[in-house]
């Protein structure tokens, strides 16, 4: 890939999705100009997002463990599922020695994706979630780099609150809030954090984002596909995949009235400094 023009800063290529073409997946979105974050949601998504990352240029990795991953919970033959079944999470306790070496990869950008889900609560699960958010907390102002935060409202309750409250007492690090779904009232205070905010490919059919798309500043703005889940419009009904950033760029340039060029500009540069990483300079659109 010679030049960078947009990147998906939050997916999963490193899930069993991808098994059959995983190699095919990467060099459609290479050939297209895309640069790639591959994230982990436990230990073991975490190991292969990092090998991945060592080996493709412009890819890199993101480790931690995921709150719904910290009890026992169903989950979708997407991620970890052997022989085309569901599987149960087993409610991975964290191993900071196992991560702390991942997080000190140079290919690593960002501790996470971790955080509060509130979507689905069982009686115990808000203290193992808290627990586990704070140890990546802890890991990131250990190592020095941003969090990749997973941050759900449920059960009555915002979880963007409670993860603010969380974060302004613990963290010494910025961290991006992936699939952004709150309130503008419930962005302001990470505004004031110096947070950044993702949008996957549910804007180009859904317009219930469009006024908090509008509000962020640009420099607070990047995109992801949160690949192989919600795939953009045109191509609804397939696999996501890396490649079809694009068109979450395109659809948020449209609805900031901004144009498509300049807006794909200030995202790479919104994601160099975030992640503190490099990048081919844009190509000639």
């Amino acid at each position: 890939m010679k030049a960078t023009n947009y990147i998906d800063i939050h997916g999963h290529v490193n899930f069993s999705a991808y098994d059959v073409d995983r190699e095919e997946v990467i060099k459609r979105a290479q050939d297209a100009g895309v640069a790639m974050i591959t994230v982990g949601t436990q230990i073991d998504t975490s190991k292969s997002a990092v090998e991945l990352a060592r080996s493709h240029e412009y890819m890199y990795a993101v480790v931690g463990l995921h709150p719904i991953h910290t009890t026992a919970s169903h989950h979708d033959v997407q991620e970890l599922g052997e022989g085309g079944k569901e599987f149960t999470s087993r409610g991975e306790m964290v191993n900071i020695d196992a991560y702390r070496e991942l997080a000190r990869d140079p290919k690593t950008v960002a501790i996470g994706e971790c955080g509060l889900d509130y979507y689905r609560l069982d009686d115990d699960s808000v203290a193992k979630q808290r627990k586990t958010f704070e140890a990546m907390i802890d890991l990131a102002n250990e190592v020095g780099k941003p969090l990749m935060l997973h941050i759900r409202n449920g059960s009555g309750k915002s979880a963007y609150n409670d993860a603010r409250e969380i974060l302004k007492e613990r963290a010494e690090v910025k961290g991006n809030l992936h699939f952004y779904a709150g309130s503008i009232e419930e962005a302001r205070p990470f505004l004031d954090m110096g947070f950044t905010f993702s949008f996957t490919g549910v804007v180009t059919f859904a317009r219930s984002y469009d006024e908090i798309v509008k509000f962020l500043p640009a420099d607070r703005i990047m995109t992801e596909t949160d690949c192989p889940y919600v795939t953009p419009t045109p191509n609804r009904g397939k696999r996501n995949e890396p490649a079809y950033v694009i068109e979450v760029a395109k659809a948020l340039a449209r609805i900031r009235g901004e144009s498509e060029a300049a807006f794909a500009d200030q995202v790479i540069a919104n994601a160099v400094h975030f992640f503190n990483i490099q990048m081919a300079g844009p190509a000639d659109r």
